[in-house]
This record gives structure tokens, C-alpha cells and sequence, in this order.
């Protein structure tokens, strides 16, 4: 698949997942995701760092998770970018239902702030646009997350997603990080083997 192959596919994903956002009730969008799945949860050892994302409008929501695990004993890290060059680690949140402790940073994400620990995450639970049920993943494009994973090769990484953003296969390339486990509104998906998304 050449690059304006994966790049159509991102246009054609970014849209798919916002009509699935837009079509869901109020009351709906606060029950999904309440609760990470027993699955998962058996993977998790007690005070593990958990690893999740300030998700925007049309990603798969991820403040009850941040609210079970704080509830349950666990600190919750989210990325913050350091710069528009890619770099990326993550720091302490401690208020995810009020985000009284992130800011702005590059791209307009919100993010821990300058005074915030940095933590490195046990388990990280990753936005996408894509995913197909070898543990393949396709991300926005900037390489946040698989620059990320790569140096910490030994995270347990769950991609969380809407079930429409499922598809046949997504194009993996070398620097293309695969994940264990997808976890949608309706099922968890793997684990995957390392090899299955090559």
C-alpha cells in the first residue's frame, strides 16, 4: 500500500468514526466504556501505571476508565508532547473527570502540565483509526505512539475503538508497533501475538 493509499484511508477512517460518534444518544455515550472488561482486567497487576489519552469529540471516550483505575489504585499517566518534532512522554493526571490539571499542548491536545510527574506506563490504552483483528493499528500519522512503544517494547498495549473502525487488514509498516488486545463497545479482541499484525 503506497502512502497516499494509507493517507486515503485515514480521510475515509476520520470520517466513518465521527458519523459513529454523532450517531450515539447522550445517554449511550455515558454508559460505553465504563469499565475496563474483565479480560483486560486480569492483565493489569495491582498498582500498575495506566497509560490513556484525552480523547477528543469522536474517539472512544476515556474518562470512567481514568476514574476506575484512580478509584482502584493506580496513577494515571496521558502523553504529553514535548515538542512539534515527535516527542512524546507521559506525565500524572490526577483529575480525570475535571481536567483541572492539563493544558494545551502542540496540535491543540490537552495534556498534563509543566508541573506534572513524568510516569511511564505499565499498560497503555491507545486512540486509532483503524484496526483489524490481527492487533494491526492505524494511528493519525504522526508517529507519537509507535516512536513511543517501540523504546518500551515491554507495555501492554490496548488499542481502544468504535466496532465501525474494524477492517479487513491495516497496511503495517517496519516502524509500526502492533497492539495485544482492541477493546470496543461490544468485545475485546485478542490477544494477538507479535507476529500476527506482520
Amino acid at each position: 500500500m503506497t502512502a497516499s493509499d494509507k493517507a486515503r484511508l485515514r480521510r475515509e477512517m476520520r470520517a466513518l468514526r465521527k458519523q459513529t460518534a454523532a450517531q450515539l444518544p447522550d445517554p449511550v455515550r455515558a454508559l460505553v466504556f465504563s469499565r475496563p472488561p474483565a479480560p483486560v482486567l486480569e492483565n493489569i497487576a495491582d498498582g500498575a501505571v495506566i497509560g490513556l489519552y484525552h480523547a477528543s469529540a469522536n474517539e472512544a471516550p476515556t474518562q470512567r476508565y481514568a476514574q476506575y483505575f484512580l478509584e482502584n489504585g493506580h496513577r494515571i499517566a496521558l502523553p504529553r508532547l514535548l515538542a512539534q518534532d515527535g516527542a512524546m512522554r507521559f506525565a500524572e493526571h490526577t483529575d480525570p473527570l475535571g481536567g483541572s490539571d492539563l493544558e494545551a499542548g502542540p496540535h491543540g491536545l490537552m495534556q498534563p502540565g509543566a508541573d506534572a510527574a513524568d510516569l511511564v506506563p505499565d499498560v497503555l490504552f491507545v486512540p486509532l483509526l483503524a484496526f483489524d483483528t490481527a492487533g494491526g493499528r492505524l494511528g493519525q500519522g504522526g508517529g507519537y505512539y509507535d516512536r513511543w512503544m517501540a523504546d518500551h517494547g515491554q507495555v501492554l498495549r490496548i488499542g481502544l475503538a468504535w466496532d465501525t473502525q474494524a477492517v479487513d487488514r491495516v497496511p503495517m509498516e517496519a516502524h509500526d508497533m502492533p497492539l495485544h488486545r482492541v477493546v470496543t463497545p461490544t468485545r475485546v479482541f485478542g490477544p494477538f501475538d507479535e507476529e500476527d499484525a506482520e
